[in-house]
């Protein structure tokens, strides 16, 4: 049964789900007597965007998905992940929210068939910066928070083959794929092109470079708005299909796409540009006299773009135009790669502690050790790329050895970076050498601190997301969680909400399984939890357990002191005898005091 709540506002109130069971039983009772039993978990309302997940796309009937997010909520979301660019951030995380929130504006105000007028500006994005400084990575954390398919695409493959319009239309294509044949989720993707530095055209070349200017022009219509068929002659499963749709209806099928609102992202190096662009300043009296070279590029100028900068670099002026927002990253110096491997959501970390706990070893770093691979990795000149190499090179000697011990904890250590191999010989000579035990386990609780004090500073940001208060004790049981999944802090917040929900499930159907109201506090939620943590058992089954457990002692106050609600605390879950002690106390006590005093030869009782 669904209720609706478009007309909320005129209506009054809607019911919780305990009354709305309450009246619809009371109503079938009436009607059919007792033939007929409600049993519901959960009541939605539906279509309440409140309550569906924050900043995600959700199925409509017609038109657009419905997306809720803000520019700040995604900015704070890319903070918890991305270290510097800033100013990337702020830009990619307004235009894309602007982008997605205009295109369910027009739909809600306008209807999708109706046309929005000539000469419509799409954000399509335009990012410059150096290799390994995180443009893909951010561009796939926007797409996955916002739950809209993505493609990649790779420029260097299209000019490979010269004016190959049809190259491009297969990302189109790619987003069906990716949106599970969901045509209208397709319309609303992102497609990412890397490289699109390598189709500009030669600055060399007398005339136009026809290859690279070709692709520039296949990009056009897709970029702004065209129609993409489906079916095309070179796939053979969509002309299978095709075949299949004729002999049962005897009619050609024809699926379009539309690019009207798939937003296209850019991406490249743009090595040469710094050259083009001090030229201009220069020439306007601006400055930047120092000496450019292609190996030492300054990107602080590449912030002075403009678009004649990039149609000398060798790009069309309709291409650029289509490319109203230009974003140039940051640099990474050796500090932000540090801060990089400090961050618990970084995926290099996070990698190898799944490599490693794939063969039952924990792995732990000490933050000197991390400084030395930040270091290892600022010589390679290759941003957070280098950061893989450089860990890699250190670990990879005790991923081989070490499987194939009984060693299963492993701290990774300034020492152990200088000397991998002369390391993992002490390290198999002495495995269980006491000043080795404590220092693992200090780093340990040292890494536990760091995580703690990250999910601490996104507390508000997750309380503000959930409606749920973030106190200590679930900063640390999400730290917890953190760690036992091997996951980011987001996704180890995700966790911890499902559990709360599903405790909350299975006390609103205890009362139909045991015929007594259970309301879990806070606390036991807390315990609960901690407790599925520990034995990787399913929240709603132990929150069931528990209570079965407690039957006893509850249905002996329920028969005697009349009490029909229980509220079962933390101690419930913790101490179990001494919470059914204490309440058989309480309401004997109570009990007790209400009874009127008789006198007897002994006294007053």
């Amino acid at each position: 049964m669904e209720y609706d709540i478009k007309n909320e506002d005129s209506m009054g109130k809607l019911p919780d789900q305990k009354e709305l069971e309450k009246e619809l039983s009371e109503y079938l009772s009436k009607k059919y007597g007792d033939r007929i039993k409600i049993i519901s978990p959960f009541v939605f309302p539906k279509g309440n965007k409140a309550e569906m997940d924050e900043g995600k796309f959700a199925p409509k009937k017609e038109g657009a998905p419905l997306f809720d997010m803000l520019p700040e909520e995604l900015e704070a979301y890319l903070d918890g992940f991305i270290v510097k660019q800033d100013q990337a951030k702020a830009v990619l995380g307004t235009k894309i929210c602007t982008h997605f929130n205009r295109i369910q504006f027009l739909d809600n105000n306008t209807g999708k068939k109706k046309p929005l007028g000539v000469g419509m500006i799409k954000n399509n994005v335009l990012m410059i910066g150096p290799t390994g400084v995180g443009k893909t990575y951010m561009v796939k954390l926007i797409a996955q928070k916002l739950g809209v398919p993505f493609v990649k695409g790779d420029a260097t493959k299209f000019s490979e083959t010269g004016y190959v319009g049809g190259d491009v239309e297969d990302l189109v294509r790619d987003l069906v794929y990716e949106a599970n044949e969901d045509i209208d989720l397709a319309e609303n993707g992102i497609i990412y092109i890397d490289e699109i530095d390598k189709i500009a055209s030669a600055r060399n070349i007398i005339g136009h470079d026809v290859s690279r200017t070709g692709v520039q022009r296949a990009l056009l219509k897709p970029m702004e708005e065209t129609d993409v068929d489906i079916k095309v002659p070179h796939d053979p499963v969509s002309q299978i299909q095709a075949i299949e749709h004729y002999r049962r209806t005897g009619k050609k099928e024809k699926k379009m796409v539309n690019t009207k609102n798939i937003l296209f992202i850019m991406s490249g190096a743009f090595g040469d540009l710094a050259d083009i662009i001090k030229k201009r300043l220069q020439s306007q009296g601006i400055g930047f006299e120092a000496d450019v070279r292609s190996t030492e590029i300054p990107w602080e100028i590449l912030k002075e773009v403009r678009a004649q900068d990039l149609i000398e670099f060798g790009f069309e002026s309709e291409f650029i135009g289509r490319l109203p927002v230009i974003v140039v990253f940051d640099e990474l110096t050796k500090e932000d790669l540090i801060e990089i491997l400090k961050n618990p959501n970084n995926p290099i970390i996070l990698s190898k502690r799944q490599d490693f706990r794939a063969y039952g070893i924990d792995i732990k770093f000490e933050e000197e050790a991390l400084a030395k691979i930040a270091e290892l990795a600022a010589r390679e000149k290759t941003g957070a790329r280098g950061l893989v190499s450089a860990i890699e090179k250190v670990l990879i000697p005790f991923e081989k050895t070490l499987p194939s011990t009984d060693i299963k904890e492993l701290l990774v250590t300034p020492e152990l970076v200088d000397n991998p191999e002369g390391e993992l010989l002490l390290l198999k000579q002495n495995p269980e050498a006491p000043k080795r035990l404590e220092r693992f386990q200090r780093g340990a609780q040292e890494e536990l601190e760091n995580i703690k004090a990250f999910v601490r500073k996104k507390a508000p940001e997750f309380s503000h997301r959930s409606g749920m208060e973030i106190y200590e004790k679930r900063i640390e049981l999400i730290a917890e969680l953190f760690l036992r999944t091997i996951s980011d802090v987001n996704t180890a917040f995700e966790d911890f909400l499902e559990m709360s929900r599903q405790i909350r499930e299975e006390e609103t159907s205890i009362f139909d399984k045991l015929e007594t109201k259970i309301i879990f506090e806070d606390s036991a939620v807390d315990e609960i939890i901690r407790r599925t943590i520990e034995t990787g058992e399913e929240p709603g089954s132990l929150a069931l357990q528990l209570v079965k457990k407690l039957e006893y002692g509850l249905k002996l106050v329920k028969d005697r002191a009349g009490v029909e609600n229980f509220v079962i605390t933390g101690e419930a879950v913790t101490d179990m005898e001494k919470y059914i002690n204490d309440l058989v106390k309480k309401y004997y006590q109570e009990e007790y005091e209400r009874r009127p005093a008789k006198i007897t030869k002994r006294g007053i009782e």
